[in-house]
């Protein structure tokens, strides 16, 4: 197994998974994110749900060897990551079509 790649990537996915947990539990946002995001809790789920695809990519690409079961993990958690960053993406602002400050 190459730790070189596992260990940062999983590192990586304990740190996403501890912010949502705090903006599941609590509706705390990291303070660069704070301002976008219109939802936190949902924005928590799915930071939890990148974190979870991660980890299972990291199971299932550098861990197991079977290429079939592989293949198909790896899918399965690309197609994970995709729907959590849908879903953090559903829970920020809407930035465009201002139509002014309404003072002309």
């Amino acid at each position: 197994m190459k730790f070189y790649l596992a260990i940062p990537l999983v590192l990586v996915a304990l740190l996403i998974a501890a912010s949502g947990v705090a903006a599941v539990a609590r509706g705390w946002v990291l303070p660069t994110n704070r301002l976008p995001i219109l939802r936190p809790r949902l924005y928590g789920w799915g930071q939890l749900m990148v974190a979870c695809a991660l980890c299972w990519q990291v199971l299932f690409l550098l861990v197991l060897s079977d290429s079939g079961t592989r293949q198909w993990g790896t899918l399965a958690g690309s197609v994970l990551l995709l729907i959590g960053l849908i879903v953090m993406m559903v829970s920020r602002r809407a930035t465009g079509g201002r139509q002014g400050s309404g003072t002309s």
